[in-house]
């Protein structure tokens, strides 16, 4: 009976009582791709890329890669693009790839866990592998950014290449030919072999230089030397939608002129042998604004010659770019400079490749003409604005946004005031303002940020070869310029939660921020440009033409009313929605009238009622007592 009844209790005792089996144990990852090492690879790459089928926007490649011997090779396909500071090679657009040896196929491998890594091995006998494959540019926006069009092709050599693992990216040399749409012409940082027929054979060049040597070709080209006599090329490569667009003014041209010279008295030398501005005069090839060592990639709207006055959103483009050949390119963020393009970037120093040359283009737009006087204290009103409205500076630091690239990929936030975005710009360039008054300020006028940008950003014409620095580096160079706890100062606006917004170098340069119930004629161009109606400032919204919401504030006065983005206003006070309707109800609400609203939300249709009274509120830099340091920074250097 006793045995029965161990049994019993035995057989009903609880799951966690018995021996559990073993569970799955993780699989051992594969081998890694061989490490970069600083040795040349044997032998020269040659890529044939043919790009003339702009109607299907299919660009053909074929490659002969010679090897040393039989054995195994991993190929790369380029991942961590500078300029990008994130993982953003477009591997999903490689189609059709086939590789031969002694004309006999052979098979290759994915690795399951680098998807960029292709392994095969090589047979004995063989000297040299063919591949052959496309790269399927997109056809649709939702496909990604349009880099083709029938009269423009922005054409990226990383793109286009499959390049042998274990050497340094400057230690592979490669031959590269292109083949363009015949009668097309193009600009391009390589030199040229020949040209004919549509094919045009460059000189061999390291993989590191030609990926940094994209290509802009179009049907509609001019070039314009920016640097007449100058000491080293520096010319302006321009493919429009149409011919007509090309006409630029003598005026315009006299401002890019000075933007180059400007640059010169501010840096000193030139870290490069010459400078193809790359520019896109477009409203159908996608956005872009990177930066190369001897060239950068620009897209602005139609109408930046033929109205260049008008091109409020366009004209610091250029002044950005090119700074980033010395901030950026020639000295950059030693943790940010990698041996090949398939070892991860880290980007904790954007806010001085990105922040300092967001400060720099604006000094230089104003400097060159560019931009007038006013346009940048404008600009520079709107970004205080922004971060002194930016709530999610409670919570996370600068120094937490230089992940965005990487953790965001620059997709559309739904709530960005409080997330924060890629901040190291902007807020950054309020850093730096900061940093140049401060100087300024403690040296009676005698040293300026000028000081450190010649010292640090400077060298010897011609002298592309990076050079990185640290942020102890940053800090040294400041101190040798004006003595000052420059560690403290930044690291406390850098990697500290600052509910503040860095607002010093506006108080010090003789100006505060205001709000005024009427926008600058700076801001309304942006509006227009833009197609927004900017209400951030006061609703706590903003609008695009067709009603919908495209940005709130979080704890805003439409957050707080329930509102979000992708919300489409139909109704203001019942009448139908209009922007100067709307705005006309923010400013009958002062004397206690609420805001109703008729909103669609998905399928949802209903009424919405802000309590708010505040009035418009648009920002402006106003003059205090005090020198006027802003001035003195925006005028043209002799």
């Amino acid at each position: 009976m006793k045995s029965a009844l161990v049994a019993l209790a035995l057989a009903f005792a609880p799951a966690a009582l018995a021996q559990p089996s073993p569970g799955p144990q993780p699989l051992d990852p594969p081998a890694a791709s061989p490490a970069a090492q600083d040795t040349p690879y044997p032998g020269l790459i040659r890529l044939d890329v043919d790009a003339s089928d702009t109607a299907r926007r299919i660009v053909r490649i074929k490659e002969t890669i010679p090897v040393a011997g039989p054995g195994p090779l991993t190929l790369l396909y380029p991942q961590w693009l500078p300029g990008k500071h994130a993982p953003r090679g477009p591997i999903d657009k490689l189609a059709g790839l086939k590789i031969t040896a002694n004309g006999q196929p052979l098979a290759w491998t994915r690795d399951p866990v680098d998807v960029y890594a292709f392994h095969l091995e090589v047979p004995e006998g063989v000297q040299s592998l063919d591949l052959a494959f496309q790269y399927l540019s997109p056809t649709a926006a939702a496909q990604g950014r349009i880099e083709i069009t029938a009269e423009i092709i922005d054409l990226w050599w990383s793109s286009l290449v499959l390049y042998p693992a274990g050497h340094f990216s400057r230690q592979i040399m490669v031959e590269p030919r292109l083949r363009l749409p015949e009668g097309w012409g193009f600009g391009v940082a390589l030199d040229r072999v020949s040209n004919h027929g549509g094919l045009t054979r460059f000189a061999p060049v390291s993989l590191e230089t030609l990926i940094d040597s994209p290509v802009f070709a179009g049907q509609f080209y001019r070039r314009f030397d920016l640097d007449p006599g100058g000491r080293s090329p520096v010319r302006l490569n321009v493919v429009a939608d149409t011919a007509e667009a090309l006409a630029m003014t003598a005026k315009t041209l006299d401002a890019h002129r000075d933007l180059v010279r400007q640059a010169d008295r501010l840096f000193g030398a030139r870290p490069f042998d010459r400078y193809e501005f790359l520019l896109a005069i477009s409203d159908r090839l996608g956005s872009i604004g990177l930066e190369h060592q001897r060239s950068s990639e620009n897209q602005v709207a139609s109408g930046y010659f033929t109205d260049f006055a008008k091109a409020v959103a366009d004209r610091n483009t250029l002044p950005h770019e090119y700074t980033h050949a010395w901030n950026g390119k020639f000295r950059r963020p030693a943790d940010l400079w990698t041996a090949d393009f398939n070892t991860p970037m880290r980007n904790s120093l954007l806010w001085v490749y990105e922040g300092q040359t967001q400060y720099w283009g604006n000094v230089l737009g104003a400097r060159s003409g560019m931009q007038s006087r006013q346009e940048v204290l404008d600009d520079l009103a709107l970004t205080a604005a922004t971060y002194e409205n930016r709530i999610g500076r409670r919570w996370r630091t600068l120094a937490d946004t230089t992940a965005d690239p990487i953790t965001a990929a620059r997709r559309p936030q739904p709530w960005i005031s409080w997330q924060r975005g890629e901040d190291y710009y902007a807020e950054g360039q309020l850093i730096w303002l900061d940093a140049d008054t401060l100087i300024r300020e403690h040296s009676k006028g005698k040293r300026s940020l000028d000081d450190f940008a010649r010292a640090f950003f400077g060298g010897v014409d011609g002298d592309a070869a990076p050079k990185t620095y640290t942020f102890e580096d940053v800090v040294a160079a400041l101190n040798a310029v004006e003595p000052y706890d420059w560690s403290g100062f930044l690291k406390a606006r850098v990697e500290a939660v600052t509910p503040q917004a860095p607002l010093d170098g506006l108080a010090r340069g003789g100006y505060r921020l205001i709000y005024t119930e009427a926008p600058t004629p700076y801001f309304t161009a942006l509006e227009t440009a833009s197609k927004l109606t900017y209400l951030i400032y006061s609703l706590g919204l903003t609008i695009n033409r067709e009603g919908e919401i495209t940005a709130v504030l979080w704890d805003g006065p439409a957050f707080e009313a329930g509102l979000t983005v992708s919300t489409k206003i139909l109704a203001v006070n019942g009448l139908a929605y209009d922007p100067d309707r709307l705005k006309a109800a923010i400013a009958q609400a002062k004397a206690g009238k609420p805001i109703a609203l008729i909103v669609k939300d998905g399928d949802h249709i209903g009424p919405v009622q802000i309590d708010y009274t505040g009035g418009l509120r648009y920002p402006k830099l106003e003059r205090t007592q005090g020198p006027d340091l802003l001035t003195r920074i925006l005028e043209p250097l002799k």
